[in-house]
């Protein structure tokens, strides 16, 4: 904790002295200030430290500057001194997100008991969030959306572009296409301090919506022993992510559309109304375009969730991904599985490359763990019954083979050719047919 230190805001010079005197005897970095105005120039983004506050002081008071701090920086601990006479307010400051307050007059050794625990609970929550960035930077998007193909490409594309924002984000895609994947890549790179929290609406029945997204309070209905908090609140300052948002009923929508555009909420059996801060991320595998027309869902739902649309593409519709993907499902299923990865042959490939994958991304990752784990890959008759003309069939399997080598020779052309054993001129005329050239 020593890089750490605590910003004394006092206007009492003797008494601020004080403080900083015996946080300073106890090894805590100390700095004191005589104002809200003058201590705000040393605190920036990720501040490395926390705030001990007077709340009544000259100009901006603790109280305000608290909700100032909070507003930017929710994991930020501020501790506020009170009087005998501010109890009530400094109660109602907990309410809000102090950390916790101290009554004068108070012995030194209390100041310094719950700086500590002040100064260990920011510790963690900027590891945390170090970490959170880390993984977002790691390999970036291409070690977890993974895939060659130009349409992969511009989607990541896309995702560099908006996770940023707090626009809320529709994404289209079918079942086991890896929408929540994405959705998280989304939240990872948001740079948002509060958790991802994923809901499946297909599973969640409408007598439960209400409790399960706004929470409730104890007594409020019968079998309520205890105060919950619902997904939404619990997506304080992060991300909610609504998978199957069609299967939502009209009057769950409603409720839905009310707390989009007002970004309150009340908990059952209270009428407390609680500010919310969160990005709703939603996912379908229908067209609520086309549901919307036929009043099958809310259109003005629909449209306050489309301003920002994401298609993930199914896995037949990037098929020079296959050979790449399936090579990381392998090495991952071996690893986990405790096993050798078997090799993956051209057959194998062939095989992978010529089925048509009903179930995306995820049947091809159990494919791997079957490959793993030799037992037969594709299940019954489903490559006869799906087979693509031959045609379309060694089109597809060229495109990959080409796309995978380039990718292992880092696109160098002339040892794709090499490898692969065909002239460079043929080379580049199957890299422009195929549409292979980077953008």
């Amino acid at each position: 904790m020593s890089n750490l230190q605590v910003l004394v805001i006092e206007d009492d010079q003797d008494v601020q002295l004080g403080y900083v005197q015996a946080l300073g005897l106890d090894g805590i970095q100390a700095q004191g200030f005589d104002s809200v105005e003058k201590a705000r120039r040393s605190i920036g983004r990720d501040f490395a430290g926390i705030i001990v506050s007077d709340i009544r002081l000259p100009g901006m008071d603790g109280l305000a500057f608290m909700q100032e701090l909070l507003a930017d920086d929710p994991d930020l601990p501020v501790i506020l001194i009170t009087g005998h006479g501010d109890i009530a307010m400094a109660v109602q400051a907990m309410r809000d997100g102090a950390y916790d307050f101290i009554q004068k007059p108070f012995l030194p050794q209390v100041l310094v008991s719950v700086v500590q625990r002040a100064l260990e609970k920011r510790r963690l929550a900027l590891e945390v969030r170090q970490l959170r960035k880390q993984l977002a930077a790691y390999g970036g998007l291409e070690s977890r959306l993974i895939g060659n193909s130009n349409v992969m490409a511009e989607l990541r594309h896309l995702v560099q572009g908006v996770a940023a924002t707090p626009t809320d984000v529709l994404i289209n895609g079918e079942t086991g296409a890896g929408k929540e994947l994405l959705a998280r890549c989304l939240h990872d790179l948001s740079g948002r301090t509060g958790p991802f929290v994923a809901l499946n609406c297909g599973g969640l029945p409408e007598t439960l919506f209400d409790s399960e997204m706004f929470g409730h309070e104890a007594g409020a209905f019968s079998g309520a022993s205890k105060q919950r908090i619902g997904k939404i609140e619990y997506a304080q300052h992060g991300t909610l992510f609504l998978d199957e948002i069609e299967s939502m009923s009209m009057p769950m929508q409603i409720k839905l559309l009310r707390v989009l555009q007002e970004r309150v909420i009340e908990r059952l059996g209270s009428n407390r109304l609680i500010p919310v801060d969160f990005r709703v991320i939603a996912a379908t595998k229908a067209d609520l375009s086309k549901l919307a027309e036929e009043d099958k869902f809310r259109a003005d739902l629909y449209f306050r969730l489309n301003v920002v649309t994401l298609d993930l593409p199914p896995l037949r519709a990037r098929r020079e991904d296959i050979p790449l993907l399936f090579d990381y499902f392998v090495t991952q299923s071996a690893l986990r599985m405790n096993r050798p990865a078997p090799a993956i042959t051209p057959e194998v490939i062939r095989d992978l490359m010529a089925y048509h994958w009903p179930g995306n991304v995820r049947e091809l990752r159990n494919q791997a763990d079957r490959f793993v784990l030799d037992l037969k890959m594709v299940p019954g008759n489903a490559m006869a019954d799906t087979q693509p003309t031959l045609h379309a069939a060694v089109e597809s399997f060229e495109k990959g083979m080409i796309a995978e080598e380039l990718r292992k020779q880092g696109g160098n052309v002339s040892k794709t050719a090499e490898v692969l054993k065909i002239a460079k001129t043929t080379l580049f005329d199957k890299i422009r047919k195929y549409d292979l050239e980077e953008k």
